[in-house]
């Protein structure tokens, strides 16, 4: 299948836009060009970007075959891709402003453990979009058994093309809304979102530039200075929440998240409208996040980690966000729909590990005093630089908060962690989805006789240090939980699998097994014995024989133990099988000293028909080994 016609133009243009701007600012600086040259050059870089991109679109292509997704792409290095449908973790469709105006959608596959975006289609119509991404999610949880739906839907003249629903087959289950944000609830999270980003790049860029801002300064007194500074500082903060408001606003707005048999879909955006799937089975982990203004009105968000890379967005922004605002007990409750963890109570660390934090706190406080008396000894202004030590009465309440929000709790088939104050999260942990249980002690830690728990997932945010973690607990109670989550890892791990490649065993062995081995079904008809069958009328007699190998079966049959596996038995041979077997060199090859045929065969004594000649042979063949064996010591 091909991509969009319009998307020939919207490309080409976006290749050569910075191309264009640049040339604006080579002739405005540089009048002697002239208009027409400049002109000239930006009309034929146009034409080329346009060549190229007509060579792309009719070069590039995809197709949904039975197992993979292909994609063929390139001008110069082509390039070819078949993405298993197991492995892809989400398909995300994305369409900003200008892409909603000319009608196309761009479609990135991610999957789980990538870094990257694994295949990109840019770009489709919105409709090929969506049943794009329909198709892929309902032929990873179907299977093969839809080749005949997917040949007819890939067509592009078909009447399957294009379209989101292809009968009842095909459409996959049905949407359950599970939470939509109302105005109210956006505004409040563009309320209560600060971005920093714009104070860290202002600290970065003045952070050399101390002497050159220094004669900028006018000659005021200190307090004149101090009240500005005080002002400048209070604007810049207003104009990041504004920022992290806005940002917020454009990114939640319309969102809307919905279950359909094993996935979450949502759909947000203002600008740029995002619309993806989060499968249930790739969770990694759930993250509840609050900070004191939302405690205080009773609402959090939900986040959702799982195994691969968030498309479009970083940090907890990507297709991870679940729930940007809700209430507190609402958020609880989406979050039990995708993990059914029972009512935490957490664990907190011991009472005296506060005076840890006491020390660490004032510690900065003293860091501040100096940074303020080095500043007030360079510029020599007089002004208080002793004023950061009225932070040290703030230094007890703030340990003993940052005691109170950490703890763990240890469900029947989850661990919940909760950390921080000022930006609290509770990770969820299903067990078996834990790679790792880490015993951290830093120095520090040792001298304090405690210790941080760390359950490694393959979330996303596993990556950035962010796993759940119980930080400074006593040592002894550290290790038991590290040996209880390690024993609580293998027991999950062991039920999962158990539960997941569950199959039956059917009596009689392969009674009943086709000439594939596959069991015969309740609905397959018999297939009558021509073999052994009489014409109508007569009867079947049967001759000794027969009686005697159905109860030789019979006995055979009973033999088979309960959970349908027969092991070899080897208690009727001496040889140690822990050794590799005695070879004798014979010229042309060699002989097992102890053939593993030798006894313990399993036979009957009354299945006489060949067992006497067998035994002969094998006697026989002993013989023989000890007659090389003879003549080898004769020549030695």
């Amino acid at each position: 299948m091909k991509l969009a016609p319009q998307s020939v133009p919207y490309r080409a243009l976006q290749k050569v836009s910075g191309i264009v701007v640049v040339l604006f600012f080579v002739v405005n600086n540089n009048p002697e060009w002239g208009l027409a040259p400049a002109a000239a050059v930006a009309g034929a870089v146009v034409l080329a970007a346009f060549a190229y991109e007509v060579a792309y679109y009719r070069r590039f292509d995809y197709e949904l075959t039975e197992d993979t997704l292909d994609i063929s792409s390139g001008v110069i290095s082509r390039r070819e891709r078949e993405i298993p449908y197991r492995r892809i973790q989400n398909v995300d469709v994305s369409r900003s402003v200008i892409q909603r105006a000319i009608g196309v959608a761009a479609v990135d596959l991610e999957t789980a453990g990538g870094s990257s975006t694994e295949g990109s289609i840019r770009f489709v119509v919105p409709d090929e979009a969506t049943r794009l991404q329909r198709e892929v999610q309902r032929r990873k949880s179907t299977g093969s058994d839809t080749k005949t739906d997917g040949e007819s839907a890939d067509r592009p003249g078909s009447e399957a093309s294009g379209r989101t629903d292809a009968g009842p087959g095909a459409v996959g289950p049905d949407e359950e809304e599970l939470f939509a944000i109302s105005p109210g609830e956006l505004a409040l999270v563009g309320a209560l979102s600060f971005d920093g980003r714009l104070i860290g790049l202002l600290a970065f860029l003045s952070s050399g530039s101390v002497p050159v801002l220094s004669s900028f300064i006018p000659d005021a007194s200190a307090v004149a200075l101090t009240a500005t500074a005080i002002v400048g500082v209070g604007g810049l903060f207003l104009v990041s929440w504004v920022l992290g408001a806005g940002i917020a606003f454009s990114n939640y707005y319309g969102f809307r998240l919905s279950r359909a048999g094993d996935e979450l879909r949502y759909e947000r955006g203002l600008f740029r409208r995002y619309s993806g799937s989060i499968p249930t089975e790739k969770v990694q982990a759930l993250r509840i996040a609050d900070n004191p203004a939302k405690r205080a009105l009773g609402y959090a968000s939900l986040s959702i980690e799982t195994a691969g890379y968030a498309p479009g967005q970083g940090g907890d922004q990507g297709s991870q966000a679940a729930v940007p605002i809700a209430s507190t007990d609402r958020v609880y409750r989406l979050a039990r729909e995708v993990e059914s963890f029972g009512e935490p109570s957490f664990h907190r660390p011991p009472k005296r590990i506060r005076w840890r934090y006491a020390f660490r706190y004032a510690l900065v406080v003293g860091a501040f005093v100096a940074v303020a008396y080095g500043v007030n000894w360079y510029f020599g202004a007089g002004a208080p630089w002793y004023a950061p030590v009225a932070l040290l009465l703030a230094v007890p309440p703030a340990a003993h908060l940052k005691w109170k929000h950490r703890g763990y709790w240890l469900g029947d088939d989850h661990l919940l962690t909760r950390n921080g104050f000022w930006s609290r999260t509770v990770t969820v942990v299903p067990y078996y989805r834990i790679q790792n249980v880490i015993d951290t002690r830093t120095v520090f830690q040792r001298r304090w006789d405690v210790a941080t728990i760390v359950a490694d997932t393959a979330g996303s945010s596993s990556i950035a240090g962010n796993d759940a973690a119980a930080v400074d607990f006593a040592t002894d109670e550290a290790v038991d939980l590290r040996e209880t989550l390690r024993e609580r890892l293998r027991a999950s791990v062991a039920e999962h699998r158990d539960r997941r490649d569950r199959f039956e065993w059917f009596a009689g062995d392969a009674e009943g097994a086709g000439d594939d081995g596959e069991p015969a079904g309740e609905g397959d008809e018999p297939v009558p014995d021509t073999a052994g069958s009489a014409p109508d009328g007569d009867e079947l007699i049967p001759d000794a024989d027969d009686e005697a190998s159905s109860e030789g079966d019979d006995e055979r049959r009973s033999d088979v133990p309960d959970d349908g596996v027969i092991r070899p038995d080897f208690s009727g041979s001496g040889r140690d099988y822990s050794e590799p077997a005695e070879r004798i060199d014979t010229g042309e090859y060699a002989v097992d000293r102890n053939p593993s045929d030798m006894g313990g065969d399993g036979r009957n004594e009354d299945d006489e028909g060949g067992t006497d000649s067998v035994d002969d042979e094998t006697d026989d063949v002993g013989g023989e080994a000890n007659d090389v064996d003879d003549a080898s010591d004769d020549e030695r």
